[in-house]
C-alpha cells in the first residue's frame, strides 16, 4: 500500500533529523507549536493568493509535524499529553489550510467558485473524519490503520497543488481531497465494522460451545 510505504520512508528520514535536533535545547511540544504557526502562516498566504510561498511554508510545516514525534522518541519524551497536543493542533492546522483555500477561491470568483468552496468544505469534513474514525476506533480497542489518503498524503497533495504552475491544478487537487478523504474515512469505517463483526461472531460461537464441565449423556 502506498500509504504504508510512504509513511515508512518518512519515519526513517524523520529519525535521522531527530537525532541531530535532539542535541539542541528544543522540546517536542515546541516543535509541534512551531509547525502549527507555520501552517497558519501558509493559510494566510493562501488567502492572499501567494500560492507558491504558501506551498513552501506548508512543506516546511510538514517537516515540523513529522519531526515532533520522532524527536519525542529520540529523546524519550513520549508522553500522552504530547500525543494529545499534536493530534489537536493537527486538526487546527488542517482547518486553517482549508479555510485559506476557501478564502482564496472566494477572492478569485469565477463560475466554479461555489463548487470550489464546496470542495474545500467536503475535504475539511473528510480530513477530520479520517482522523476521528481512527482515534475513536483505537479508543474502543479496534485496529484502524487502513486508508489510501492519510495526513502525509494530504499534505503532499496540497503542496503540489500550490506550487505546480499548471492551470486548474489547485481546484483539481481540492476536488481530489474532497473525494479521497471521505473515501478513506469509509475504508476505515468498514475496517472497524469487519473487526466488530468478527468479535460478535466469536462471542456467539463461545456462547454456543458447551462448557468444560458439561458431559455428554447417552
Amino acid at each position: 500500500m502506498f500509504t504504508t510505504r510512504f509513511q515508512a520512508w518518512v519515519r526513517r528520514n524523520a529519525q535521522r533529523l531527530a537525532r541531530f535536533v535532539s542535541r539542541l535545547p528544543i522540546t517536542p511540544n515546541q516543535v509541534t507549536v512551531a509547525g502549527t504557526l507555520f501552517t497558519f502562516g501558509a493559510a494566510v498566504l493562501i488567502g492572499f493568493g501567494h500560492l507558491v510561498w504558501a506551498g513552501i511554508v506548508l512543506a516546511l510545516s510538514g517537516t515540523f509535524d513529522i519531526l515532533d514525534g520522532a524527536l519525542a522518541r529520540a529523546t524519550k519524551r513520549s508522553y500522552p499529553y504530547g500525543a494529545f497536543l499534536d493530534s489537536t493542533f493537527d486538526r487546527y492546522s488542517e482547518g486553517a489550510i482549508y479555510i485559506g483555500l476557501a478564502v482564496y477561491f472566494l477572492n478569485q470568483g469565477g463560475r466554479w467558485m461555489r463548487w470550489e468552496v464546496l470542495g474545500c468544505m467536503l475535504a475539511l469534513a473528510g480530513s477530520f473524519l479520517v482522523s476521528y474514525v481512527r482515534a475513536r476506533a483505537q479508543s474502543l480497542g479496534f485496529k484502524c490503520d487502513s486508508g489510501i489518503f492519510a495526513r502525509p498524503e494530504r499534505v503532499v497533495a496540497t503542496v503540489a497543488g500550490l506550487v505546480l504552475p499548471i492551470p486548474g491544478i489547485l481546484p483539481a487537487v481540492v476536488g481530489l481531497l474532497a473525494v479521497l478523504t471521505n473515501f478513506t474515512a469509509v475504508q476505515r469505517i468498514l475496517e472497524v465494522w469487519g473487526q466488530a463483526r468478527a468479535q460478535r461472531r466469536a462471542r456467539e460461537a463461545a456462547a454456543k460451545a458447551p462448557s468444560r464441565g458439561e458431559t455428554s449423556r447417552p
